[in-house]
């Protein structure tokens, strides 16, 4: 599934977490990948419960680190998956689990200058204080250029509707689509 193989048109990074901006940048990142002829290279991305410094102060058992690396793998082949179905994304894929933090994992993965890197850039408005620190991480430690994409606009209606309902306001059908 992973590899570190020479291509002599670069590669496509892309972090992917199962998010629905992460599928948008995966999605952003197969079509930069067919247009530069350049394999994908999604990135998964864990850490142990409650971080590296936790595992560092209580070793985790090994087989215990195991499973969650093979938990991760499995998410990373679900999503992927669920995205390109059998037809697969029609691009050389190297589909990549690392335990680091996001940022530094994709940092680290995209090294080559002829790579690119593609990381949705988060929610917009105040959330972003909370989110988008990946992209953030990406924009100011990558060696090579970072592709920041914004959020799908389907996303900020999802989290209007899920606002909405939390808060158990009706629904006004008059602003539905027809």
């Amino acid at each position: 599934m992973s590899g570190y193989d020479t291509c002599t048109s670069g590669r496509v990074v892309v972090g992917v977490s199962g998010s629905l901006g992460s599928v948008t940048a995966l999605r952003r990142a197969v079509a930069e990948a067919r247009r530069r002829q350049a394999e994908l290279w999604p990135v998964l991305a864990w850490e142990p419960p409650g971080g590296e410094l936790a595992a560092r102060r209580s070793p985790v058992p090994p087989p215990l680190a195991e499973e969650w690396q093979r938990t991760a793998r499995e998410r990373l082949l679900g999503l992927l998956g669920e995205v390109f179905g059998d037809a697969g994304p029609g691009v050389p894929l190297h589909g990549t689990v690392v335990r680091a933090s996001p940022g530094l994992a994709l940092v680290e993965t995209a090294d080559r200058d002829d790579d690119i890197l593609v990381v949705g850039a988060g929610r917009r408005g105040w959330h972003r204080a909370f989110s988008g620190r990946v992209a953030r991480y990406c924009l100011a430690h990558a060696h090579c250029p970072v592709l920041a994409i914004p959020p799908s606009p389907l996303e900020e209606e999802l989290a209007s509707a899920h606002r909405r309902n939390a808060w158990h306001l009706p629904l006004n059908v008059r602003k539905l689509p027809c």
